[in-house]
């Protein structure tokens, strides 16, 4: 028997990705998945039936209720979360000067620096937030809402960020993704007596969309720091995050595994 027979699983953001990748991982396993992103029509693509895929904007309340009324409605319940949905900039974030700024540096510009902090404006700073942070919450609200209902347990699985730890990457990323650890161990204390266990894994720098913008030398740099020297692939996160969703994981709550190719050692 697969170790998530039976298992209802919803990954966010999983038309891409490590999500795409952690949603065929569990399907693999056992599970109906129910896969969840901006777009219903990509993230039908990504797995068929019984499996399915759910609009959903992480960023809006009114939405992700929505998503999680018809995943309830379709799929008879929620046993398994997996909070991947989140964006490494966006607009008004200040990243372009930061860039702009490193590469005169680099340049042998003495007088020029990497800076974000005081070129990112509200908009910037509050759009990641929203959708990394905000969105993580409020998915698990809705699914716990659910599990309770069902008195049977769940299992939550919060995709974090070896940046995190390091404080390698976009400030309000780096910030959110912090938040998001801080979150796993505060529902962990939380929804234990539900039976609910809520973890996280924090991927080092991984071969998605969010790093394709990247210049080279950036990304070159970044698969440097790992001791392994190069980037991960979407699906090596998927099997930490399989063994926290499944039952063999049974006594383990508000922990975090890292996979990030010896990028951060704790």
């Amino acid at each position: 028997m697969k170790r998530l027979e039976g298992k209802r699983a919803v990954v966010t953001g999983g038309a891409q990705g490590i999500g795409a990748a952690i949603a065929r991982r569990l399907a693999d396993e056992g599970a109906v998945v129910a896969v969840l992103d901006l777009s219903a029509e990509k993230a039908d693509e990504v797995l068929g039936a019984p499996h399915i895929g759910v609009a959903c904007d992480v960023s809006d309340t009114a939405s992700v209720d929505a998503a999680f009324a018809q995943v309830a409605q379709r799929l008879g319940g929620v046993d398994v979360l997996v909070n991947n949905a989140g964006i490494g900039s966006a607009p008004g974030d200040g990243m372009a000067e930061y860039y702009a700024g490193q590469a005169a540096r680099a340049g042998g510009d003495e007088t020029a620096f990497a800076d974000q902090t005081i070129h990112c404006a509200d908009e910037g700073w509050s759009r990641v937030l929203a959708v990394t942070l905000d969105g993580a919450f409020r998915c698990s609200r809705a699914a716990v809402r659910i599990m309770s209902e069902q008195g049977t347990g769940g299992s939550i699985v919060n995709i974090g960020s070896t940046a995190a730890l390091a404080g390698n990457g976009p400030v309000p990323y780096v910030t959110a993704k912090a938040a998001v650890l801080g979150m796993t161990r505060a529902m962990a204390r939380e929804l234990a007596p539900r039976g609910i266990r809520v973890n996280a894994v924090n991927p080092g720098a991984t071969e998605t969309p969010i790093y394709a913008p990247l210049p080279e030398e950036v990304k070159a740099a970044v698969a440097a720091d790992s001791v392994m020297n190069r980037l991960a692939q979407p699906e090596e996160v998927t099997g930490a995050v399989a063994y926290l969703a499944s039952d063999d994981a049974s006594f383990a709550t508000g922990s975090t595994i890292n996979v990030n190719g010896g990028a951060w050692f704790s």
